[in-house]
């Protein structure tokens, strides 16, 4: 009953007409980010319906005065472990990693996304809107599963698209665990792609026998991957692995996502004419492992400069991917911007670039007419980490950013240091 009530609510917002008036409106529409200054945009129905400079709201909407200030789509993470971890130190919160059984390309994060997580309404109300959560580990060293895309709202719904990239992670501190050499996780790769080219679904009860490497459970997986053109996500820094990661993306004409791509700035031109994207983080200067012996700062404005679509995730030693994943990814794109990005691409990178690199560009990412109307009115530059929204709204609808840190500072604030009565006694 409940739950009822709450979607017939959310439906009746969704379906009232708002207008934003007086808004330095980026819609996100063109080459140079579509700035439109004192722009009135219009949200019917839960879309976008017009974005016109000086234009007077329709009669009978719900007025919101911008007054100046930024607004944008809302944001996306283009690498995070949202729904999938609570508190990381946790095992039973963790639902990122498959560690043992038959499950490789197979693994599914879906099924395990929580839409009650309590860093969800933190994201939100830090103007994330949309996520990329990814897997981490499964039993096989070629493939560590499939990943999803988000809908940060309140509800149930949160799923906007499964099955939204298959991963695999190549190098780094975790070749122990995937094969003992690069060499022979590209071997694996390759030889797996090769049996789910050549897939047939067992008949119902044949029991025939088979001497293919992977199981049937990820052949089948790869094989479907195959068929529907799925992005291959590899998470890389070397340059001679992101080359690799070309040569087997168009071996096979999938569409490829570079993860990290520290040295991606090496082949940054190869990557821009196979129009392979890179997911990067700005902070990550330095090198952890060998693999990133060529990190730099500039990156991003390298890789943009050659043609290469960008988005960004900022991982905080693996804590901002699941924590203060909005603001993080902010911080990290204002950085990038000091670095020599220019500013309409790195706000890009935070909207319309991960929508085109997951698939859901068709429905988010740009002010565009018929888009989600995912709308952020910010209080200063949303580059800046100091900076936050006034106003969220996600596909219409008018988000709370009370959450539980919010409860909690209220609560336990200063100025209640002196009460007679415990928190839980206060009138």
């Amino acid at each position: 009953m409940l739950a009822s009530c709450a979607l017939a609510a959310a439906a009746a917002a969704a379906a009232e007409t708002i207008a934003v008036v007086h808004a330095q409106a980026w819609t996100m529409t063109g080459a140079d980010g579509g700035r439109i200054d004192d722009a009135t945009i219009v949200i019917r129905d839960g879309v976008y319906d017009s974005v016109v400079a000086k234009a007077p709201p329709p009669a009978g909407a719900r007025v919101i005065d911008a007054a100046g200030r930024t607004v944008t789509p809302g944001l996306m993470n283009a690498d995070t472990h949202l729904g999938l971890v609570e508190v990381a130190s946790l095992e039973e919160t963790r639902d990122y990693a498959a560690s043992g059984g038959p499950l490789g390309a197979a693994f599914d994060v879906e099924y395990a996304l929580n839409p009650n997580s309590l860093l969800l309404p933190v994201a939100l109300a830090d103007g994330l809107t949309r996520a990329a959560t990814s897997p981490t580990a499964s039993s096989d060293p070629a493939f560590l599963g499939m990943g999803a895309v988000l809908r940060i709202q309140p509800g149930a719904e949160t799923l906007d698209r499964a099955k939204a990239a298959m991963y695999a992670s190549v190098g780094g501190l975790e070749i122990k665990q995937n094969g003992g050499s690069r060499s022979a996780q590209w071997q694996l790769m390759r030889n797996a792609f090769a049996e789910a080219k050549t897939y047939a679904p067992p008949k119902s009860g044949a029991g025939a026998p088979r001497d293919q490497v992977q199981n049937v459970l990820n052949i089948a997986a790869l094989h479907a991957m195959l068929e529907a053109r799925m992005p291959l996500a590899v998470r890389a820094a070397r340059e001679s692995d992101i080359r690799q990661a070309v040569a087997l993306a168009d071996d096979y004409r999938l569409p490829l996502i570079v993860l990290g791509g520290a040295e991606a700035w090496r082949c940054a031109d190869l990557l821009a004419a196979h129009k392979a994207a890179v997911v990067l983080d700005p902070e990550a200067n330095l090198p952890w492992t060998f693999d990133e012996l060529g990190a730099r700062s500039d990156s991003a404005a390298l890789l943009a400069r050659a043609g290469v679509t960008i988005a960004f995730s900022v991982s905080g030693n693996t804590i901002y991917l699941s924590h203060n994943a909005g603001v993080a990814a902010r911080e990290g794109a204002g950085l990038a911007v000091a670095d020599g990005l220019p500013y309409a691409q790195a706000l890009q990178a935070l909207t319309v670039n991960p929508a085109r690199i997951f698939g859901i560009a068709d429905h988010y990412g740009s002010m565009a007419r018929g888009l989600d109307a995912d709308l952020v009115v910010w209080n200063g530059d949303p580059l800046e980490p100091a900076s936050a929204p006034d106003v969220v709204f996600v596909r219409g609808v008018q988000a709370s950013r009370i959450t539980r840190q919010t409860l909690l500072r209220d609560r336990y604030a200063p100025q209640h240091a002196q009460d007679r009565w415990p928190p839980a006694y206060r009138p």
